[in-house]
């Protein structure tokens, strides 16, 4: 724990040291400004972290976020991040049954091998060219959108005319992703596999004419200007361990333990009442940076908060001792787990299950997906571990809205913890509870997160993932030039719950720090 000096004046304050407060910190410092974070915790990170969960288990585990797609590589140039990305060898594995016999979609490892995998599965061509048609459509609109991300906030018209594609502009701004996806495709599992990246941390349908499901998708289609989401070689903790040293390099003061309780602000100077294990402290800034909720900002200034955001997924993190087989014989398990495992992801079932939990029902088919991070990057198991053949698996499921666990949260947790490995284990040819390793007590390595653990651990609303509803990448009433900016001068929000936020990208606390740079001030 690093104290700040209690009479210390700083150019800027930043209130929480998760990834987008650490990028905010280095940029800021290493334009010269004196840049003091304060985190309540006794670590950076936030939500990006990777820890050793299970007692006795030589394992870090990214817990809270897996993958990187949304960080662009200009934040990790500027400020000579030690940091580095490895590609998964597959984008995807699906298993399902037809007719009556064990079978699946494998896409990757190549054009030749996905176009033959499609032809095997759907029976011809058709939905293999749909799928090539489809992608080059978002990924003409990620290449030239992604940049946007770290600029001042474009209208929607001027968004629109860089889209420069009114049929793409229709798909993914304007109907519901389901119009696109029900055009495009005609196969159930397809259209499923298609339709999963607007629901990951989203409750919505297909068709949900809020089209909260679309600025999901878009955001899970355009990072990097490819849409590819990889691996963080060393954990998710990595990156923020990476960027807490770029900025105490460059002079930032990191003081761990120390919880911000207040921000009083005149419009030309702020006090950030901070409290520790040995009393309160006030430090004096021009601009203070917020890296948390808007729920949190607004407890902070003692304005009225806005309504939470609801959380809608069971995060599962899991050690194996090797990795089970399938009932699809045709796919090595080594492939099939590489990339994202769909489970219960057609189309139909993820109507039905959000109809079911939109209902105050658990899914009976919970939806989920499954990937396994040390098949490409080995590092984060000991030696022992890895000579031994122990594989990680994490689990993020769908459509579990925060308000089912509302009544009993453990048991609710845990009944759709069974119900969600239960399906897939119909899939698997010995059941996933024989291939788990044990820590050392003895117990089984798994441990499970529901959105109100994750309000409890992390402190995000109502366990929402993004802090709130994603925002379209571009100007609305009252966002500002940066998207960043609050109704008091000098305070910013450069969490997730900024404009363009969400995700493991640095974006908001680039642009926070981008912002106060522009206002010339110290």
């Amino acid at each position: 724990m690093t104290a700040p000096e209690p009479s210390r004046t700083y150019d800027a304050v930043i209130v929480g040291g998760g990834h987008n407060g650490l990028v905010a910190a280095a940029y800021l410092a290493r334009a010269g400004r004196s840049v003091l974070v304060l985190e309540r915790l006794d670590h950076t990170g936030g939500a990006a972290v990777s820890t050793r969960p299970f007692p006795g288990v030589d394992a870090r585990l990214s817990r809270y976020s897996y993958l990187v797609s949304l960080l662009p590589r200009k934040i990790v140039r500027d400020l000579g991040l030690d940091f580095r990305l490895r590609t998964r060898t597959i984008s995807s594995y699906t298993p399902a049954e037809r007719d009556g016999r064990p079978t699946g979609l494998l896409i990757g490892g190549g054009e030749r091998r996905t176009r033959e995998a499609f032809a095997r599965f759907t029976g011809s061509d058709r939905e293999y060219r749909a799928w090539q048609r489809f992608y080059d459509m978002t990924g003409r609109v990620a290449r030239r959108v992604f940049p946007t991300l770290t600029e001042p906030l474009p209208t929607r018209e001027e968004l629109r005319r860089t889209v420069g594609d009114e049929e793409a502009w229709r798909a993914l701004f304007e109907e519901p992703i389901g119009v696109a996806v029900e055009e495009h495709f005609t196969d159930d599992l397809v259209r499923g596999v298609v339709l999963t990246d607007a629901l990951i941390g989203t409750f919505a349908d297909a068709h949900d004419p809020s089209l909260k499901q679309n600025r999901c998708f878009l955001y899970h289609v355009i990072g990097g200007g490819t849409g590819a989401w990889d691996v963080p070689v060393g954990g998710m903790g990595a990156l923020t361990d990476a960027l807490a040293d770029a900025a105490r390099a460059a002079g930032a003061v990191i003081a761990t333990g120390h919880e911000a309780v207040r921000i009083a602000t005149d419009g030309r100077t702020a006090e950030v009442t901070h409290r520790t294990a040995d009393g309160e402290g006030v430090a004096a800034t021009r601009h203070v940076l917020v890296n948390a909720s808007p729920q949190e900002l607004a407890a902070l200034t003692g304005d009225t908060p806005p309504p939470p955001a609801e959380g809608a997924q069971l995060k599962v993190n899991m050690l194996l001792e090797r990795l089970p087989r399938l009932r699809d014989t045709s796919v090595d398990p080594r492939e099939a787990f590489a990339g994202t495992f769909h489970i219960a992801q057609g189309y139909g079932q993820l109507g039905a299950a959000y109809a079911q939990a939109a209902s105050g029902e658990l899914p009976a088919e919970p939806p989920s997906e499954i990937y396994c991070h040390s098949l490409t990057d080995p590092t984060i198991l000991g030696p022992d571990l890895a000579a031994r053949g122990y594989q990680t698996l994490t689990l993020f499921g769908l459509h579990a809205p925060a308000r089912l666990f509302a009544r009993d949260n453990d048991a609710v947790r845990e009944e759709l913890l069974k119900a969600t490995l239960a399906r897939l284990d119909a899939h698997l040819a010995e059941p996933l509870a024989d291939c788990l390793a044990t820590d050392a007590q003895g117990r089984p390595c798994l441990e499970a997160r529901s959105p109100l653990d994750l309000e409890r651990d992390l402190g995000l609303p109502g366990g929402n993932i993004f802090h709130r509803e994603l925002s379209w990448p571009h100007a609305q009433e009252g966002t500002g030039r940066w998207g960043v900016e609050t109704r008091h001068a000098g305070v910013l929000l450069c969490g997730a719950g900024a404009v363009r936020g969400g995700g493991v990208s640095g974006v908001p606390g680039h642009n926070a720090a981008m912002a106060v740079l522009e206002a010339g001030e110290g």
